[in-house]
C-alpha cells in the first residue's frame, strides 16, 4: 500500500499521507507526494487538490531515522516547489501538529484549513538547523516578518488560533474529535472548490513591505533575544535567512537559505544538539523494563515537607491533575508553604499563562495536613525533608506504618544512600529516589534512583510518571550524589582549587560562563547556599575531602556569609539584587588562606580552567558509567544539560569528550594524575575505550545491543 494514496471526490483529488505514527517525511512520503503532484498536474479531470493525513496528526516533521544518512531524492525543497508550482489550487488540511518540514509542505500549498486545536512550528533551530525547504522564505511572507522571527528563532509550537491571526490559515474548523478528520477534510475540499476560479496563490510570490525592516530593525531583534541565544550558532543564521526573505525574491532567498542551512549542517553544534535530541528519547529505555512490565496506578500523591522543594514537587503533580496531600509538622509552616504555591500560580496568571479559574482548580487539588495518617490513601509518597539520615530514618519508619500496601515511597535526597533509607522499612522493593531539581516546578530533570531492591514495577511506574508530569526522568544507581551531584563535586573541586591557587572567583566564573554555562560554579554555590556544602563536609570528616580546596569556603560560611539568601557569600549582593559583586573582604580571606597553606598564587588561563573543569566532569562521569550507576553515557549528558545548565549545543560532557577524542582525554588525564594522583585517578573505562579506539557513543551502542 502506498504511503500517499489518492481519492477523487468530484473534481477534487484528496491525497492522504499515511506513514504512522506521525506521518514523518520519509523518502517514501516525499516520493509519493511528488509523483502524485506530477500526475495530477496533467489530469484534466482534477481541478483542485487537498493534502491530508491519516492517523492522529498532519505531517509532524522529518523522519528521524534518516538523520545522518545520505539524502535520497527527491529532496524536500523539490517536493515543496512542485506543490507550490502546481497549476491548480492545493489546500492543506492540518490537524495535530504540522512541524518543520510538515509545515513547509503546508506552506507550499496555496491555502490552508486547520483544526482549532492544531499546532504548527518550525523547530529546526533546536537541532542546530534552520528550516531548509523554504520555511524561512515563505513563513515571513504569509505570517509577517516579526512573527516569523519569533517562531523560527524560538522554534516554539504555535496554536492554530494564533497562527490564524497571523494569516497562516484560510479557515479553522472545530477541534478534531476522536481522531476523525472527516469534517476537516470536508472543509478543505469545500475551500478547494471555492478557489478553483481564483486558481493558485503561491506563498512564495507574496510580497513583503520591507520599508520598516532595515538593519536597525534586525539589530533590535538580535538584542532582544541575545540572552536566550547566547552561544548558539543557528539562531543567527535563522535571522539572516529571514532578513534575506525581507529583501530578496523567492529564488534568491532560497539560495541564501540553502547556504545558511549548510553552514548550520556543518557546524558541530548541530551534531551536538541532535545528540541531545536522541539522548532524551533514550532515557526511558531501561534494561529489564518492557511494555509488559506492570505499572502501578498513581491517583493520589503525598508530599512530606511544604518548603521550597516540597511545594515545588507538589505543583508538578497538581499541574498534571493529580491530587496532593502535603504534610507539615507545624500549622504555620503548612500555611506558609501553601501560600508560596498559590503565589507561584498567581504569578503565572498575571503573565497570562493561567486563568483565575485554573488557579482555583489547581489549589483545590491540594490538601494540607499535620498528621501522617492522612497519607494512608496515597499511591506515591515523596519526602522532601532536611538532608540528614537520622531524619530520613524517622520519616520512612513512620511511612512504613501508615502507607497502604503497594504505595511507592520515595526520597528527594540529593546525596544520601537510598539503600539505607529503604532498609528502614519492611518494604524495600517499594522504595526509590525521586531527586527533583530546584526550582522543582520549573527544572526538567528528575533523577530516578534505583536501589538494589527497587521492584521493576515501581521503577517502570516512576519512569512513566516522569513523562506524565513533564520531566526528563533519568535512572541512576545508588552512590553518593548519584549522577549529577557526584560529578558536580568534582567540578566544584576544580573551581575551588583554582581560586585558592591564584584566580579570583570572578575569573573562574567568567571562564565557565563564556564556555556556555548559565553561571559560573562559584556564583552557583552562592545561589544554592554555601552552608549546604559546609554541612555536608562537616558530616564527612576532614579526612574524607580536600581541605586545601574548601577551607576558604568554610571560613566564608563561618563569617555568616551563606550566599545569596543572606545577601553575602563568595560575592557581595546589593539589597534585593541577585547580581554578584566582587568582595574585597572575601579576597582577603582567600589571600590569607593561600598564605597559610604556603601556596604561591599563580593564575590559570580561562582555557585551562575550562579544560580542567570538563576533564573533571568527564572522568567522574566515566567512573559512574563504568560502575553501572548510569545506563548510558548519553544519560549523563541529559542530566548535565537539563539539571546543571551544561550548554546543549556542546552535547553534554560525555559527547564533548567524544569530540575531543578519548585518546586526547586520556593523555591529559594521565598528565594530571602524575602531578596530583589523589585528585586525578583516571577512570578505567576511559583507559579501556581509548585503548580500543572507541568512544562513549560506541559504548552506548554496544550496550544497547546486548
Amino acid at each position: 500500500m502506498s504511503v500517499v494514496s489518492k481519492e477523487i471526490r468530484g473534481n477534487v483529488a484528496i491525497l492522504t499521507v499515511n506513514n504512522p505514527p506521525v506521518n514523518a517525511l520519509s523518502h517514501a512520503v516525499r516520493d509519493g507526494l511528488l509523483n502524485q503532484m506530477q500526475a495530477l498536474a496533467t489530469d484534466d479531470t482534477v481541478q483542485a487538490i487537498v493534502v491530508a493525513c491519516a492517523g492522529r496528526t498532519f505531517i509532524a516533521g522529518a523522519d528521524i531515522t534518516e538523520f545522518g544518512k545520505p539524502m535520497q531524492a527527491p529532496s524536500l525543497p523539490t517536493v515543496v516547489d512542485a506543490i507550490e508550482n502546481m497549476p491548480k489550487p492545493v489546500v492543506a488540511a492540518i490537524f495535530g501538529t504540522a512541524l518543520g518540514g510538515g509545515l513547509e509542505v503546508a506552506l507550499g500549498c496555496h491555502y490552508r484549513v486547520g483544526a482549532e486545536d492544531a499546532k504548527i512550528g518550525l523547530p529546526e533551530v533546536k537541532l542546530g538547523l534552520l528550516p531548509g525547504a523554504g520555511g524561512t522564505q515563505r513563513f515571513p511572507r504569509i505570517a509577517g516578518v516579526e512573527n516569523a522571527l519569533d517562531a523560527i528563532v524560538s522554534g516554539r509550537h504555535i496554536s492554530a488560533k494564533q497562527a490564524n491571526s497571523w494569516g497562516v490559515f484560510d479557515g479553522l474548523v472545530d477541534a478534531v474529535a476522536g481522531g476523525s478528520t472527516s469534517a476537516l477534510v470536508d472543509a478543505a475540499v469545500a475551500l478547494a472548490i471555492e478557489k478553483i476560479p481564483a486558481g493558485p496563490r503561491p506563498t512564495g510570490q507574496m510580497e513583503i513591505d520591507n520599508s520598516k525592516y532595515d538593519e536597525a530593525f534586525f539589530a533590535g531583534f538580535r538584542k532582544s533575544v541575545a540572552r536566550q541565544t547566547r552561544g548558539y550558532f543557528a539562531p543567527e543564521q535563522c535571522i539572516q535567512a529571514i532578513e534575506a526573505a525581507s529583501r530578496l525574491p523567492l529564488a534568491e532567498g532560497m539560495e541564501a537559505e540553502r547556504k545558511l542551512f549548510m553552514a548550520c549542517m556543518t557546524n558541530p553544534q548541530s551534531r551536538a544538539l541532535q545528540h541531545m535530541f536522541f539522548a532524551e528519547r533514550q532515557v526511558g529505555r531501561i534494561p529489564g523494563i518492557t511494555k509488559e512490565t506492570p505499572r502501578r496506578t498513581i491517583a493520589k500523591v503525598g508530599i512530606i515537607g511544604a518548603g521550597t522543594m516540597g511545594g515545588g514537587i507538589a505543583m508538578n503533580f497538581v499541574n498534571a491533575g493529580i491530587p496532593v496531600t502535603i504534610l507539615e509538622l507545624q500549622e504555620e509552616a503548612l500555611e506558609r508553604g501553601l501560600k508560596v504555591v498559590r503565589g507561584n500560580y498567581e504569578r503565572s496568571m498575571k503573565r497570562g499563562k493561567l486563568t483565575q479559574a485554573q488557579v482555583d482548580d489547581r489549589m483545590a487539588l491540594f490538601t494540607g495536613t499535620l498528621e501522617y495518617e492522612a497519607l494512608s490513601d496515597c499511591d506515591l509518597i515523596i519526602e522532601a525533608v532536611f538532608e540528614k539520615m537520622e531524619i530520613k530514618q524517622q520519616v520512612f519508619s513512620k511511612l512504613d506504618e501508615v502507607a497502604k500496601e503497594g504505595a511507592i515511597l520515595a526520597s528527594n535526597t540529593s546525596y544520601l544512600d537510598i539503600d539505607e533509607i529503604a532498609s528502614y522499612t519492611n518494604r524495600p522493593g517499594d522504595v526509590l529516589g525521586l531527586h527533583f531539581f530546584s526550582p522543582a516546578n520549573v527544572m526538567r530533570l528528575l533523577e530516578i534512583v534505583r536501589t538494589s531492591k527497587t521492584a521493576d514495577d515501581v521503577l517502570a511506574t516512576c519512569v512513566g510518571l516522569a513523562k506524565q508530569i513533564g520531566k526528563v526522568g533519568v535512572v541512576a544507581g545508588v552512590c553518593h550524589g548519584f549522577i549529577g551531584n557526584r560529578m558536580l563535586a568534582r567540578y566544584g573541586h576544580v573551581s575551588a582549587l583554582a581560586v585558592i591557587e591564584g584566580n579570583t572567583p570572578q575569573e573562574v566564573d567568567a571562564a565557565l560562563f563564556d564556555f556556555g554555562m548559565p553561571m559560573g560554579p562559584l556564583t552557583m554555590s552562592d545561589m544554592a547556599g554555601l552552608d549546604i556544602g559546609y554541612m555536608n563536609r562537616q558530616s564527612m570528616g576532614r579526612e574524607n575531602y580536600d581541605t586545601t580546596a574548601y577551607d576558604w569556603q568554610d571560613k566564608i560560611v563561618e563569617l555568616g556569609r551563606k550566599g545569596l539568601k543572606v545577601g553575602a557569600g563568595i560575592y557581595d549582593y546589593d539589597e534585593g539584587s541577585r547580581v554578584p559583586k566582587p568582595s574585597a573582604e572575601i579576597q582577603q580571606v582567600i589571600d590569607g588562606e593561600s598564605a597559610r597553606l604556603g601556596i604561591t598564587r599563580a593564575k590559570k588561563t580561562a582555557e585551562e580552567i575550562v579544560e580542567l573543569s570538563m576533564l573533571a566532569l568527564v572522568n567522574e562521569g566515566a567512573k559512574i558509567l563504568g560502575e553501572g550507576k548510569a545506563y548510558r553515557a548519553s544519560d549523563i549528558d541529559v542530566v548535565y544539560a537539563n539539571g546543571y545548565g551544561f550548554p546543549p549545543y556542546r552535547g553534554g560532557p560525555m559527547h564533548y569528550a567524544d569530540i575531543m577524542g578519548l585518546d586526547v582525554v586520556l593523555a591529559k588525564l594521565q598528565a594530571l594524575s602524575t602531578a596530583k594522583p589523589d585528585m586525578w585517578q583516571v577512570a578505567p573505562l576511559i583507559e579501556k575505550l581509548a585503548a580500543d579506539g572507541k568512544s562513549f557513543a560506541a559504548f552506548d551502542r554496544e550496550n544497547a545491543s546486548k
